[in-house]
């Protein structure tokens, strides 16, 4: 009996860690993001300017090695997947570095930098512990996947799929 405690206990504990959100937190939607251009954004601008669209956000760093071995599996996503827009959200620590990594990987799609890095006001809002880290929000505005990693192609593939 209590072995079966424990394991529901267990199963309910990591059934609730993976838990997706379905809307961003109000501090992470009011924090102000760097544009290429030197200027800033608020995160709720930027969500505004893809309504009634399907929305992949990817959040990563010039510096993160996860998020440079991803990209040649995202830009297959982006490929098979051109009616979405792509939105990138970089952790960089300077302005010159996000936009090097830009070129550097040609990464098409809008261009943000988080302005206080991973452990700011948008990285704590958002949850960040983790990149490269993918976000689908569909033609509703809803988030439908909330933390996707680089593992996660499939099943983002699988969510686009759906959502078209």
């Amino acid at each position: 009996m209590k072995q079966s405690i424990l394991l529901l206990v267990a199963f309910a504990t990591f059934s609730c860690s993976k838990a997706q959100k379905t809307e961003f937190a109000k501090e992470a939607l009011s924090e102000k993001l760097a544009t290429p251009d030197n200027s800033q954004i608020a995160f709720q601008e930027i969500l505004k300017k893809h309504q009634g669209k399907t929305v992949v956000i990817e959040v990563w760093a010039s510096w993160c090695g996860d998020c440079i071995k991803a990209m040649p599996k995202f830009k297959e996503l982006q490929a098979k997947h051109p009616e979405v827009d792509y939105v990138f959200i970089s952790m960089d620590k300077t302005a010159d570095k996000w936009k090097e990594g830009i070129e550097k990987h040609q990464l098409v799609g809008d261009h943000y930098m988080a302005n206080d890095g991973m452990k700011g006001v948008f990285g704590k809002a958002m949850n960040m512990d983790w990149i490269p880290r993918y976000i689908i929000v569909d033609k509703a505005s809803k988030v439908v996947t909330y933390r996707a990693i680089e593992t996660d192609f499939d099943q983002m593939d699988d969510t686009l799929n759906s959502l078209k």
